[in-house]
């Protein structure tokens, strides 16, 4: 998943859809105009023309300080929501849904799953203070979502709720203990099943699996999150140009671990992924039977 440099699909990322190297895009409010439909049409135009299924189009619209359609839902910040309760929550989540399906976008990077503690940088953008209601908020405004037929994501597993730094600007590390990363992956516990994809966390999580990144780590995706929570869906990275992810090997490190969609947040660099994972699948540096599985996930997502 790639983002999208100015208001229109250049040639170069439309050429790239049409060859199949971009299973999806992200869009910022830097590419929103009122000729967004529009170019989100040309986006997936180009990937049918490609013989594709279609094409993942995905947004940061969580409501609160984070909306890049700055006119559409959600009207309420996820804690208002998560005051409100789970009714209001879904009925954010569904204007949201209806608001981003008449846009050409078919995919929303939220809810954000994560339970707030005490400092921590989320802050508006967590449903609650306990993992209860955090799930009751996520969980409703991911299947708000869903009813309007766009992919939720829930983000940001095992969870950043108790992290002072956002992991987009600084390398972080939780020394949270096992049992409350566990009692606080409750949201996923309770609904990833149900939801399109589940974003991994840029953190390391030493008390529960070792000093490595969520994003490359197998402990984490695949023996946490596939095998124990039984989560069936698309793995996506955050962003891999954040501190301590970013740098050459990330998109086989993040590959070998078990993420399915890599997102960059910067054109070029996404290229850059892309050759990195064909040279390390043609070196048998990645297992094609993984590589594949992962593809198949994201077609089945792709419209």
């Amino acid at each position: 998943m790639t983002s999208m440099s100015g208001t229109w699909p250049s040639r170069i990322l439309l050429k790239r859809v049409r060859e199949g190297e971009v299973g999806g895009v992200l869009i910022f409010a830097a590419n929103v105009s009122d000729r967004l439909p529009d170019a989100m049409r040309a986006l997936r135009s180009a990937a049918k023309q490609g013989g594709g299924r279609g094409l993942i189009i995905a947004i940061d619209q969580e409501g609160g300080p984070v909306r890049r359609l700055s006119a559409s839902p959600p009207t309420l910040s996820a804690r208002q929501m998560g005051a409100a309760g789970a009714k209001t929550a879904f009925a954010q989540g569904r204007a949201t849904g209806e608001a981003l399906r008449a846009s050409g976008i078919n995919a929303d990077l939220a809810p954000v799953a994560d339970v707030h503690g005490s400092g921590g940088f989320l802050a508006e953008r967590s449903f609650a203070t306990s993992a209860d209601a955090a799930a009751g908020g996520a969980c409703a405004f991911a299947r708000g979502l869903r009813e309007a037929r766009v992919h939720a994501t829930l983000k940001h597993f095992p969870g950043l709720g108790q992290a002072q730094l956002n992991t987009d600007h600084n390398k972080v590390s939780l020394s949270t203990s096992r049992g409350k990363l566990l009692e606080e992956i409750e949201p996923y516990r309770r609904c990833a099943k149900r939801v399109a994809m589940v974003m991994l966390s840029n953190a390391a999580y030493p008390t529960l699996a070792g000093s490595l990144p969520a994003a490359f780590n197998p402990a984490i995706i695949r023996a946490l999150l596939r095998e124990r929570l039984g989560f069936r869906g698309v793995t996506i990275s955050d962003a891999l140009s954040a501190p301590g992810i970013a740098g050459p090997g990330a998109a086989l490190r993040a590959s070998r671990a078990g993420i399915d969609m890599l997102l960059y947040t910067d054109e070029n660099v996404s290229v850059l992924g892309y050759r990195e994972l064909l040279a390390g699948l043609r070196a048998g540096r990645l297992s094609r039977t993984e590589v594949y599985g992962s593809a198949r996930r994201i077609l089945a997502l792709q419209e």
